[in-house]
């Protein structure tokens, strides 16, 4: 397979991400109205990461099944399956108290936080764009959460915990390149998923015992969707893609999330897409791209 061939593989596979999560920020947003977030974030992730490996283990179909050194288990739990699980935290309680196009512009603001995270060398000029790029990130972050620090109607603390989610997001990303190196995509995503549900599990019943929850068709389905589209499907081609590419040029994409999230929103929520949210998108995007920008030229790290 020819190099740009294989190029457009994987920017295909990510644009399927981006439509799958744009889902699932959705279904999420609906399925926490009525269960609670830490229990919902592990059972979607102990469900995935199981079918994961289910597959990985009894098929050909995803790579090769690789027994875990110690370091790498080690590695996995106390890296990137930690990371995941206090990303999803942050991610659900977001989803609960503010919109879901609000919570999918913040993760679209993340790859400039790891821009400027990765970026600590160069020469001044490449140092002045990422600062740049974060500016208008910050901007686009801002004009977002303008009407809730002004006591409009949005939830400030749902503004706050989405930005959080976007820092929790950017250092998930930058623990798994390492991880890409040494094992399948795929594996490390099953890992991942199945370790961050472990994590979440003693709070998550701790949830549960406290509340009853819906248990009907519509929202076993939804949760169904959320495992399937929002955690196998998605997170293999993400992590994937990270063991291809550099994790601040594989998080580019993460920018067209909050596009694909406002139109499922629109279309199942009925969540408008208003003037302060594009102008916001607008910055970050503006953002994203600029510290982006040596990406855009063709370089490969």
């Amino acid at each position: 397979m020819s190099k740009p061939t294989h190029h457009g593989t994987i920017a295909g596979s990510l644009l399927l991400v981006v439509f799958f999560w744009g889902g699932n920020n959705v279904a999420t947003k609906w399925l926490v109205a009525t269960w609670p977030p830490v229990f919902t974030g592990s059972v979607r992730f102990l469900a995935g990461g199981i079918v994961l490996l289910g597959v990985l283990r009894f098929t050909p179909w995803l790579g090769a099944f690789q027994v875990l050194t110690p370091a790498l288990r080690r590695a996995l739990w106390l890296r990137a399956g930690l990371a995941l699980a206090a990303y999803i935290v942050a991610f659900n309680w977001a989803l609960r108290l503010t919109s879901a196009a609000h919570v999918a512009l913040y993760l679209g603001a993340s790859p400039v936080w790891l821009v400027v995270a990765e970026g600590r060398r160069g020469t001044v000029g490449e140092r002045l764009i990422r600062w740049g790029a974060a500016a208008l990130a910050v901007a686009g972050v801002l004009v977002l959460s303008w009407p809730a620090l002004h006591g409009g109607t949005l939830h400030l603390g749902g503004e706050i915990v989405g930005l959080f989610a976007s820092f929790l997001w950017a250092a998930y990303s930058h623990q798994v390149r390492p991880l890409n190196a040494q094992l399948n995509g795929t594996e490390v995503a099953a890992h991942t998923m199945w370790m961050a549900g472990v994590w979440l599990l003693p709070v998550g019943l701790l949830e549960l015992w406290q509340r009853t929850i819906p248990l009907d068709a519509k929202s076993l389905g939804v949760m169904g969707f959320c495992v399937v589209f929002g955690a196998v499907i998605p997170y293999a081609l993400w992590n994937s893609a990270l063991r291809h590419w550099r994790a601040s040029q594989v998080m580019l994409f993460a920018n067209l999330i909050p596009l694909s999230t406002s139109l499922w929103a629109l279309v199942f929520l009925g969540e408008p897409m208003t003037h302060t949210f594009w102008l916001a998108m607008i910055l970050v995007v503006a953002g994203v791209c600029l510290g982006q920008s040596h990406w855009l030229k063709g370089k490969q790290g």
